[in-house]
């Protein structure tokens, strides 16, 4: 097999592969041909599948099976020029026939959208802006301030009033012109005041309510509120109150430490603290690289073909689906209930998937330049975080890895891609 290409002009990103396979491989793909077709033709005198070749070939011609030659050829073909040649596809190629025959070699070129060239610019010394990623006391207080909150005892008010913060039981029903309304009622119905769950109004009227008191409630309906008859609407809610809950929390000090595990309030306001700054070193670092990839993309030139968005936007639709499924949820469903369809969501993903591919393309360059490379030890290491995670053998996600065709690549590129993002921003300023 011969294989050639040359840039097609006046057209970004397009090749022109010429192939040329031997007169042995065409003969191969007519006998393959010959042995599907011959399984369904009827010649009399024959039972199906017996016809021999040259009866065959006499009554409907060898050219009868050069469609179905070019089938077993072409793809095998097509993979090894793309193979000799070293091109980059990134979408499907279009196929012209310009010679096919018995005896001949088979020719034929494909026009092919190939990975975009990317001119790195600047991508060393970027000069990242700074950005405060210190813990404060505050922020300490306020982790410790949430803590009470989870470890706070519910209790039943039996002689007060509802406060900001309660939690009202009550039964309600709303009427429109003195006509109870459809969806407007309750009962048993618990309330967090100052949750905003409610038409804005109702909750600030049930404060200093008692326990069995019945209040009206007027409240309006926001203007752009989902049922037209409601909408812009004044109405009263006749409410009853059943009960009072409220929150009572710990008093922060060692004995509430030491209920949650810790010998005194000092070493849980310590151990808060490196959490918070753990967390924050986490943030500083997703911030750091983000920066820098976006800063370093912003430099380079890359004319990115649509279909190498394309694919990332059917990649993150896929991506999408899975997490709506581990929600109990589907692709359509949730189409179903935004109101939107198929193309509509693609539209919206279409914006983060050039960026996406953009990075990509930035990264790897940047790892050739830089002749970044993932060694065996790191794929090792990636493989036996991967079987933690998910509870097998490394030598098992090894072998599905493998099995896949693309999937230590991809993983090689993963490792390649994460050293250039680091080395971006050891290097930036």
């Amino acid at each position: 097999m011969k294989a050639s290409w040359e840039k097609v002009e006046g057209e970004k990103n397009q090749v022109l592969l010429r192939v040329e396979v031997d007169e042995a491989a065409v003969k191969k793909g007519l006998d393959q041909a010959f042995n599907k077709v011959v399984k369904t033709v009827n010649v009399p005198g024959f039972r199906k599948g017996k016809v021999p070749r040259n009866i065959f070939e006499s009554r409907f011609g060898v050219e009868a099976l050069y469609n179905d030659a070019i089938d077993y050829i072409l793809p095998e073909a097509y993979d090894n020029a793309i193979k000799e040649t070293g091109i980059e596809p990134v979408d499907r190629p279009d196929i012209d026939i310009e010679q096919f025959g018995n005896g001949e070699p088979f020719v034929f070129t494909a026009k092919v959208t190939v990975k975009p060239e990317v001119e790195l610019g600047k991508y060393k010394g970027l000069k990242i802006e700074k950005k405060d990623f210190a813990v404060s006391d505050e922020a300490v207080k306020q982790d410790l301030e949430a803590l009470r909150e989870r470890h706070a005892d519910i209790v039943v008010i039996t002689d007060g009033e509802v406060a900001d913060g309660d939690t009202a039981v009550i039964d309600f029903e709303g009427f429109l012109d003195d006509v109870a309304f459809q969806g407007g009622k309750g009962v048993n119905h618990s309330l967090v005041i100052g949750s905003g769950s409610f038409i804005p109004g109702f909750e600030e009227q049930v404060i200093g309510m008692k326990k069995d008191e019945e209040r009206d409630i007027n409240v309006t309906f926001p203007e752009e509120y989902h049922s037209d008859e409601l909408a812009g609407k004044a109405v009263v809610f006749k409410v009853k109150l059943h009960e009072i809950k409220r929150k009572e929390l710990p008093e922060l000090d060692d004995e509430f430490a030491k209920d949650i595990n810790f010998d005194t309030l000092e070493a849980l306001t310590a151990d808060v603290r490196k959490k918070l700054e753990k967390a924050a070193a986490q943030e500083e670092e997703l911030y750091l690289k983000e920066q820098a990839l976006l800063l370093a993309g912003e430099n380079a030139k890359i004319d990115i073909p649509e279909a190498m968005i394309d694919y990332e936007v059917e990649k993150m639709l896929r991506n999408f689906d899975q997490q709506l499924t581990g929600q109990g949820l589907n692709l359509e469903l949730y189409l179903q209930y935004m109101g939107m369809d198929d193309a509509t969501l693609k539209e919206q993903f279409r914006g983060d998937a050039a960026k996406r591919v953009r990075s990509d393309l930035v990264l790897e360059a940047i790892a050739a330049t830089e002749e970044l490379v993932a060694t065996e030890e790191e794929i090792d290491t990636e493989i036996a975080r991967i079987a933690l995670s998910y509870g097998r053998e490394p030598a098992e996600i090894r072998e599905i890895l493998e099995s896949d065709g693309e999937g230590i690549k991809n993983m090689e590129l993963d490792v390649k891609y994460r050293k250039a993002l680091d080395l971006l921003v050891a290097e930036s300023k």
